[in-house]
C-alpha cells in the first residue's frame, strides 16, 4: 500500500526515500507555523501511515533553518479569539487527534529539529519517537506566555516521561526556551548534531530502523503507547502476549537462521 496514492500534500511536504519517509512544513519564510489545514492534513497523513506497508520510518524534518513555530498567529491565534466554546473545542480536539494520529501510526517516528521549535511544534517534537536536534536549537512549550495551560496536546502526560516531573512541570509553567544542550542532558533529545549534518544522521537512523523488523517495530511502539495506563503486572503479561505473537513471524525465524548461519538477517517486515 502507498501512503496517500494519488494525493499530493497541500500543507507539507512529503517524499519517500527507499523505506524512509520524510515530512516537512513547508512555510520556510515564517519558520513553519501550523493552520487548520496543516493540522488536520497532518492527522489524516499519519492516520493513513498506520497501513502504509511501503514506509517502515518517518522523518519529521527541519525547513529553511527552523522546524515549526507553532500555531499561526495571524490564520489560527486571532481567529480563534471569541469563538464560542464548542468551535474552540474542536479545534483543541483537532490538535490532539494529530498527535494521536503520530503515536498510533505503527510507524517510528524521528524528529529532526533546526532552529525553533516552540509552542505546537514543540509538541511535534515531543511526539516524536526519536528526537535529534542542533546545538543551537530552541524549544519551548510556550503555552503559558499566550494566556494558555501548559496542558497542551498532550504535554503533561507526555513530557514528565521524558524529562522528569519536575522539569516538565518547570517548562510547561514557564513556557522558557529549553536550550540544545539542556534537552540533550535531561534526555529529551536523543543527540545534537551540527545543522549540516542534522537530517543525514536522521535518515541514515530512520534507515536502520526501517531495515530492522517493522512488525515487531510497531509492536513495540504500541506497548509504549499502552503502558502509560498499566500497572507493572498489566504491562509484564501485555508484553509477554506481544512478544509470543512477535515470535510467530518470518522476520523471527529469519533472524535465527541467519545467526546460524552467521550471517545478518534480512527482516522483511512480516
Amino acid at each position: 500500500m502507498t501512503v496517500m496514492a494519488g494525493a499530493v500534500p497541500q500543507h507539507f511536504l512529503w517524499e519517500v526515500r527507499g523505506q524512509v519517509g520524510i515530512i516537512r512544513l513547508n512555510r520556510p519564510e515564517r519558520k513553519n507555523p501550523l493552520t487548520f489545514q496543516s493540522y488536520a492534513e497532518l492527522g489524516a497523513h499519519f492516520r493513513a501511515l498506520a497501513g502504509a506497508n511501503d514506509v517502515r520510518a518517518v522523518v519529521f524534518a527541519s525547513n529553511g533553518g527552523n522546524f515549526c513555530s507553532g500555531g499561526d498567529v495571524h490564520d489560527i491565534i486571532g481567529p480563534l479569539i471569541g469563538r464560542p466554546m464548542a468551535e474552540l473545542l474542536a479545534f483543541t480536539r483537532l490538535t490532539g487527534d494529530l498527535v494521536r494520529a503520530m503515536i498510533t501510526c505503527g510507524k517510528p517516528i524521528i524528529a529532526a529539529v533546526d532552529g525553533i521549535a516552540v509552542g505546537a511544534g514543540a509538541i511535534l517534537a515531543m511526539a516524536s519517537d526519536l528526537r535529534l536536534a542542533t546545538p543551537g536549537a530552541k524549544c519551548a512549550f510556550l503555552f503559558t506566555r499566550v494566556g494558555l495551560a501548559g496542558c497542551d496536546m498532550g504535554a503533561c502526560a507526555m513530557l514528565p516521561r521524558i524529562v522528569g516531573q519536575g522539569r516538565a512541570a518547570e517548562l510547561l509553567y514557564t513556557g522558557r526556551v529549553m536550550r540544545a544542550d539542556e534537552g540533550e542532558r535531561w534526555g529529551f533529545w536523543n543527540a545534537l548534531h551540527p545543522p549540516e549534518a542534522l537530517e543525514a544522521a536522521a535518515v541514515t537512523l530512520a534507515e536502520e530502523l526501517a531495515e530492522g523488523p517493522a512488525f515487531a517495530h510497531s509492536m513495540t511502539k504500541t506497548q509504549l503507547m499502552q503502558e502509560w495506563e498499566m500497572g507493572l503486572s498489566q504491562a509484564i503479561e501485555a508484553e509477554a502476549q506481544a512478544q509470543a505473537i512477535c515470535m510467530q513471524t518470518k522476520d523471527f525465524e529469519r533472524a535465527f537462521l541467519a545467526f546460524v548461519a552467521k550471517k545478518t538477517p534480512v527482516f522483511e517486515g512480516n
